[in-house]
């Protein structure tokens, strides 16, 4: 029960950092290095699966992929990007703070209910994957609206210096 009360501490604590990240990345022009980057640094989490431990079953792999990939719909839907003095910004968006706690909510409460059927390091691993699985199209479609948001402001800015 440590381990869970610890991880879900450590999740809160995550959540709010995140928070704070998305409110003062809002604040200065996003790039493709900006977008693509965490997944990769998240990635590195994975070499957790060298250790038996965290090793979890072929369903339990598709259960925490298919549940991530859902959550990262609504991560998808409340981020948008604006063009401001030919410039690209992370459109602010209230609901993400309410989906960032409520999908804080829900991986407790799972965290909780699960904890007494699946071994600490499976859940741990489970919920890796889950987070990996939400993150990756949540940031594979910021890049791509980016690109295109990126693609028409050169265009644009091409046709201006044509004329």
């Amino acid at each position: 029960m440590n381990y869970v009360l610890a991880s879900t501490v450590g999740a809160i604590g995550m959540a709010i950092f995140v928070t704070f990240m998305r409110m003062k990345a809002a604040k200065k022009p996003a790039s493709a290095k900006k977008i693509i980057l965490p997944p990769i640094f998240m990635s590195t989490g994975a070499l957790m699966f060298i250790f038996p431990m965290f090793r979890v079953h072929f369903l339990q792999i598709i259960e925490a992929l298919t549940v991530g990939m859902l959550f990262s719909i609504l991560l998808i839907k409340t981020s948008e990007f604006e063009v401001r003095d030919q410039e690209i910004f992370l459109k602010r968006s209230k609901a993400f703070v309410f989906i960032l706690i409520g999908l804080l909510i829900v991986r407790v409460i799972a965290k909780l209910v699960l904890s007494s059927s699946i071994d600490v390091g499976e859940l741990s691993g489970m919920f890796w994957i889950l987070a990996f699985g939400m993150i990756v199209p949540w940031r594979v479609a910021m890049y791509l609206q980016f690109k295109k948001l990126h693609n028409e402001l050169n265009i644009g800015s091409e046709k201006t210096n044509i004329d």
